[in-house]
């Protein structure tokens, strides 16, 4: 008989949580969540809602949990209130696990943001591994009888990659890359390790008559195991091919349990034009297109504007003129503003088409840039990558707006995500080289410019990088020659290329033959921004007044915020003792520096904000020219002295407009010390009026014999190196 005085049986920790209900509040509550996730997650892919919705609500009730158990404890059994060590215990548990679960959780939310640059991020982190499944499509092989049919081939290839790109949960290797390995003999596994991949995608197109038959496989690159095949053979229509695109994504990221949402399942089952030979024909357009030369862009403009005139709402026919036309202005020396105009005529009109085309927003972000419209160019950048975030001239481009207004992080996290979508693009591995060497980091960049040829040994832009560097951040002239001369081998077409030799040369000391140079380039392009920005420079040094004030005015016509042209008109004002007319010019192209505070110095703004402090000095404004030159110390701490985005003399000009002769002189014997030539150190020895006050100064005149002197030496070590010496791209 059991003693009623004895104490009652232990409960185990299992029936105690039951009788207290907290097991059965549990599966409630997990049940209850997940039909209300489920439902969350419905509708976000239904209205397009960020993954932030979705995110915001999960941890919400991962949150919510310990609180539901905790009143479940101290609930579910009334009139028990005391808590003994035991129970203690267990409460402290429930919240490891639910701080667990939410560190767990936020841990994997920053590492998606990290990894993941889209819209919702203003501030993007560095590009790091990219925990998405990922895939590149090896070029087709084109398995018909016609050999003129690889064009067809190439671009059934090259929208397979664009509808894969659409699908945010996939990581997708651009077409400029995966280019490399046309007719390669090397392993999967090879290719997948160079490209960053996982899985490799391969096909062939064969088109005989009106039927046409596209084979492909999905490969597992580690294993060598094929995850999913299909064939499709089809009458040949426009409608077909889009629809073996659309299946053919889909079917892929199926394979890889990628999700597509709503939004994006739309974008790829769309029909771009039921026109067949408008389709080849933007096809060809984006062939030649992607060739960055001037006489290509000639071609891809003829045949964007026939696949116009064949179907005049092929919305990606406006993208592909958009670009051409953008592209024009950088590499044929187009005029400029009549050229972007209709560029943005043209990516305005797309999006009237489709309002949801990333491509689209991506052209009108470049246009945007392209005319330092900052604020703009940022936006419809952001809404591209929100929209196909795998499309890699998006962050590409958007590395370039970023650059403009000095957020550097920001720009090299945009320039690696576009190395690490197309990691065998020249241009891509230029540009990040370019924010390498904005960083100050000049090795590193010269080995992104020298990535860039390797990729592209007809890189005309990658010699023009390495050169650039070669003379502005290492004082390396002599080597920096050949390769701009290479450069202007290769793309005579582009009268960038040629203006930046010229200026060399002038830095160098080879006057003459940069004069004839400059002279030819005017001749051919007119109207071409640089080459009347170098041919303005020789103008001043020769003292020639009217023909440089002529070039100044030329300038601003189509770069009316350019600082070259508005700083010879600021000087030709000054010199009339008409600092009135110079204020005035600054006042209507740059309004935001007479307002009640100092603008936000970027680099569009850093050189102007220091020129236009001498003005304001002239007109006795001298708090607000104190504020200008403050602001502007302030942002020539974040660059390098050398490079193309160095700050080169600016402290010079700072201490020198402050009165400081002792600082800026010491500034100029370090700059000198340090390796800087310029670009146009001329200018600053005889013209440059923010150095006025210390041009007389025997310290002043004996830095420029020196930097006379090695520019000297550097003549004869270029004259001695034979004619037929190869070029030399250096390991530095």
């Amino acid at each position: 008989m059991t003693d009623p005085a004895a104490d009652p049986p232990v409960e185990s920790a299992w029936t105690k949580l039951r009788r207290r209900k907290v097991v059965q509040w549990s599966v409630a509550y997990a049940a209850g969540a997940w039909g209300f996730l489920q439902g969350v997650q419905f509708l976000a892919e239904a209205f397009e809602w960020s993954n932030r919705v979705l995110k915001v609500s999960t941890l919400a009730f991962v949150l919510g949990l310990p609180v539901v158990l905790m009143l479940a404890w101290y609930h579910g059994d009334r009139g028990e209130q005391r808590v003994n060590r035991v129970e203690l215990a267990i409460v402290t548990l429930l919240f490891l696990i639910g701080g667990g679960l939410f560190w767990r959780y936020q841990s994997a939310s920053e590492s998606q943001l990290a990894t993941t640059i889209s819209s919702a991020s203003s501030e993007p982190a560095a590009a790091i591994a990219d925990p998405r499944p990922s895939i590149a499509v090896l070029p087709f092989d084109n398995r018909s009888a016609k050999r003129g049919d690889t064009y067809f081939v190439d671009g059934i290839h090259d929208d397979i990659l664009t509808q894969l790109s659409k699908v945010s949960g996939m990581r997708v290797i651009s077409r400029t890359s995966v280019e490399q390995f046309r007719d390669t003999k090397l392993p999967i596994k090879n290719i997948a390790e160079q490209l960053g991949v996982a899985q490799i995608l391969e096909g062939g197109v064969q088109r005989a008559g009106d039927r046409v038959r596209v084979t492909v496989q999905l490969i597992d690159a580690n294993s060598d195991a094929h995850l999913w095949a299909e064939n499709y053979d089809r009458e040949l229509t426009a409608a077909n091919i889009f629809a073996i695109q659309s299946e053919v994504a889909t079917a892929i990221a199926a394979a890889l349990k990628a999700t597509l949402t709503a939004g994006e399942k739309a974008r790829v089952e769309a029909v771009p034009t039921q026109s067949l030979a408008a389709w080849e024909a933007y096809q060809l357009g984006k062939q030649r297109m992607a060739r960055r030369t001037s006489e290509a862009l000639a071609e891809a403009e003829r045949f964007f504007r026939k696949a116009i005139d064949l179907d005049p709402d092929f919305a990606l026919a406006h993208v592909g003129l958009a670009d051409t036309l953008s592209l024009h202005v950088a590499y044929s020396g187009k005029s400029s503003e009549a050229t972007l105009v209709e560029a943005d005529r043209a990516a305005s009109k797309a999006l009237e088409l489709d309002p949801n085309l990333g491509e689209a927003w991506a052209s009108r972000g470049n246009v945007a840039m392209t005319r330092a419209q900052w604020e703009d160019a940022e936006r419809f950048l952001r809404r591209a990558i929100e929209l196909t975030p795998n499309y890699a001239p998006a962050h590409h481009w958007m590395s370039f707006v970023l650059r403009g207004e000095n957020r550097l992080e920001e720009e090299r996290a945009h320039a690696e995500r576009a190395v690490q979508l197309d990691p065998l693009s020249a241009v891509v591995s230029l540009n990040l080289g370019y924010t390498l060497e904005a960083m100050g980091r000049f090795d590193e960049a010269a080995a992104r410019y020298r990535r860039a040829i390797e990729n592209d040994s007809k890189s005309a832009l990658g010699l023009d990088g390495l050169a650039w560097l070669n003379a502005y951040a290492q004082n390396q002239f002599a080597e920096a020659v050949p390769l701009l001369e290479r450069a202007v081998a290769l793309d005579g077409g582009n009268p960038e290329l040629q203006s930046n030799l010229a200026l060399v040369l002038v830095d160098l000391g080879d006057i003459s033959r940069a004069d004839h140079l400059v002279a030819a380039i005017l001749e051919r392009w007119p109207d071409d921004a640089n080459a009347n920005a170098v041919a303005l420079g020789f103008a001043a040094a020769r003292g020639d007044d009217a023909a440089a004030e002529r070039l100044a005015r030329k300038i601003p016509a189509g770069h009316p915020r350019g600082s070259v042209g508005l700083k010879q008109l600021r000087n030709l004002d000054l010199q009339r003792g008409d600092s009135r007319a110079a204020r005035a010019r600054y006042a209507s192209a740059f309004p935001e520096f007479f307002g009640d505070t100092v603008p936000r110095i970027g680099m569009e703004r850093f050189k102007v904000a220091i020129d236009l402090a001498l003005v304001l000095q002239g007109m006795g404004e001298l708090d607000r020219a104190g504020a200008v030159l403050d602001a502007s110390e302030r942002f020539m701490h974040s660059l390098p002295r050398l490079g193309g985005l160095g700050y080169e003399v600016a402290d010079v000009q700072i201490h020198a407009l402050r009165g400081d002769k002792a600082k800026a002189l010491a500034a100029l014997r370090e700059a000198q010390k340090a390796g800087w030539r310029g670009p146009d150190w001329r200018y600053y020895r005889d013209i440059d009026p923010n150095v006025a006050s210390i041009r007389e100064e025997p310290e002043f005149k004996a830095v420029f014999a020196d930097i006379e002197r090695d520019m000297a030496r550097q003549r004869a070590e270029l004259a001695a190196r034979p004619k037929d010496a190869p070029l030399e791209l250096g390991s530095r």
